[in-house]
């Protein structure tokens, strides 16, 4: 049983790497050549943790074969458009000008139930709102909206929003966040005196945040006695 449990830890070590190295893509985002290789690593992974017999580079080696071809093909994607058609396919307009395309959706085993699916993802209700949908190579449906249909913006009316840029995680869960810091060129010491002002240590905060035109967030952090209270208020509906 320790041996199993062991070599277990050491294959989840290594497919963890692995799925590391190939990215950061979620599922759907995945094209089909990565989508093989994943599949193709968790079914290797589990025959040498579920059979001792079974010496563990068994499992290993054919991984991390499986993590060259993924960077192989990778590299080939970028170099040349050509193979990277051969091996992903291209994207596909089910919807041009507002018109479904009956022959594409056949073509591509796509029914109108799926179509309409995927346009409520994308907060598209009515088909008729749509002047193109193209099905991309990861399965995915972009959406591009009628003119009249598509949501205002500020451009819209001339107005130019102030510039916020992004908002910086300076305190986790009481952890400083110290290199985020440095990056706005902040220290403890001045994270310190903001925190005060809510009347709280950093160490005591669930979370603090800032963004570049300083606006800020903080929220303390719960303590155990007040985590049961909230429990227990909380199983009383």
């Amino acid at each position: 049983m320790l041996a199993i449990f062991i070599r277990s830890i050491i294959i989840y070590i290594i497919v963890l790497i692995v799925m590391r190295l190939m990215g950061k893509r979620e599922i759907g985002q995945m094209q089909p050549f990565e989508l093989a290789i994943s599949i193709m690593i968790a079914d290797l992974a589990s025959i040498p943790m579920a059979d001792i017999g079974i010496p563990i580079s068994n499992g290993i080696i054919p991984i991390l074969g499986l993590l060259v071809m993924h960077l192989i093909i990778s590299i080939l994607n970028i170099k040349s458009s050509k193979i990277r058609e051969f091996i992903c396919g291209k994207p596909t307009i089910l919807i041009y000008k507002g018109r479904i395309d009956e022959q594409k959706m056949k073509k591509e085993r796509f029914t109108l139930n799926e179509l309409e699916e995927k346009l409520r993802s994308s907060n598209v209700m009515n088909l008729g709102d749509v002047e193109f949908a193209i099905l991309e190579t990861s399965g995915d449906i972009s959406v591009i909206q009628k003119p009249n249909k598509r949501n205002t913006t500020p451009e819209d009316f001339n107005i130019m929003p102030d510039y916020e840029g992004i908002s910086y995680n300076l305190v986790i869960d009481g952890k400083i966040m110290t290199e985020n810091l440095k990056k706005i060129g902040k220290n403890y010491d001045w994270l310190q005196k903001q925190t005060q002002k809510f009347q709280i240590k950093p160490e005591e905060a669930f979370i603090v945040t800032m963004n570049e035109k300083a606006n800020k967030y903080c929220k303390k952090k719960l303590t155990s006695k007040e985590m049961k209270i909230k429990t227990k208020k909380e199983g009383d509906f």
